[in-house]
């Protein structure tokens, strides 16, 4: 009996920690990017269920369209949502916030580039809360004609990072340059590994390059130096990061092959190809990889149930 009631209790420890564990979740849309917000779930970051639903519908912008919808959850337990409003000839980007991820605050136009007259656009906009400052990083990449140098690709192609801060999304820092590593930048990821301890995820988006390098920081705001050589193949982009056991999963969009693809590391120094490992339903579109609770998940389940 004793045996009995020890199995009992375990199945009961088992399922109370099941019930509690962390799930992968990953923002995606589908092209032309005017429908919406969708989301995979993942419960080892390596193999992807699609919740086919649409959560949320773009309204603002020049194009009315809802690219790279990049989520954070603050300490409060709010999620923000953060993406790209318009191809060109948009200077601001797309913001809203939800208590679980089913009920959407009213959209809001945030004009990160207006101080820029001549600024072309404001793409990929990606969150991340900085927990020692207390504060959201909001970091983009935006082109400003005939203010870098550039390489091979056009003058209105030739793109930097920048970023702006905010507690409460109602008042932002003034917009500042973020990253510029001395060629056409898009599509960045902060990762924190420790205290003092970024990695900057990005993507090279010159020609011939196209693809995936990393750069290092014991700032969230920089400088990042240490550029790697490529990570990732050539037509790379959109990097979205998870970090599963010992291992950091880099997700990329391989735009060229319509599919995505993914390498892994330890160090952020040596990388495999993870390609073969991962499981993403077709026709999704890169967004960012973040955690929620499994109660967060059901919820979602049952509210496309019903």
């Amino acid at each position: 009996m004793r045996h009995f009631g020890f199995i009992i209790l375990a199945a009961v420890l088992f399922a109370s920690c099941k019930a509690k564990k962390n799930v992968y979740m990953y923002s995606s849309f589908h092209e032309p990017a005017n429908e919406g917000l969708r989301l995979l779930y993942s419960f080892d970051a390596y193999h992807w269920t699609d919740l086919n639903h649409i959560f949320i519908k773009p309204e603002v912008g020049t194009e009315k369209i809802m690219r790279d919808a990049s989520i954070c959850q603050g300490p409060d337990g709010i999620f923000r949502l953060v993406w790209t409003t318009g191809w060109k000839n948009d200077q601001s980007i797309g913001y809203a916030s939800s208590p679980d991820l089913i009920h959407w605050s009213k959209e809001e136009h945030i004009p990160v580039m207006a101080y820029e007259p001549t600024a072309i656009n404001a793409w990929a906009p990606e969150l991340f809360y900085d927990d020692e400052g207390k504060q959201f990083v909001i970091v983009f990449a935006s082109c400003v004609p005939g203010r870098f140098a550039k390489g091979q690709e056009d003058e209105n192609n030739n793109h930097r990072l920048y970023y702006t801060t905010t507690t409460d999304f109602k008042t932002f820092a003034p917009t500042k340059l973020f990253l510029d590593p001395g060629f056409s930048v898009i599509d960045a990821t902060i990762v924190q590994r420790g205290r003092n301890d970024y990695v900057l995820v990005m993507k090279d988006n010159t020609r011939p390059e196209r693809d995936i390098k990393v750069g290092f920081s014991k700032n969230v705001l920089g400088p990042y130096t240490n550029i790697s050589k490529p990570v990732a193949p050539l037509f790379s982009e959109g990097p979205s990061v998870a970090h599963a056991g010992n291992d950091w999963l880099i997700y990329y969009d391989a735009y060229r092959d319509k599919k995505f693809g993914a390498v892994k590391t330890q160090d952020f120094v040596t990388f495999t190809d993870a390609t073969g490992e991962i499981n993403i339903p077709q026709g999704h579109k890169h967004g960012t990889i973040f955690k929620v609770s499994k109660k967060v998940l059901d919820n979602l389940k049952q509210q496309i149930a019903n």
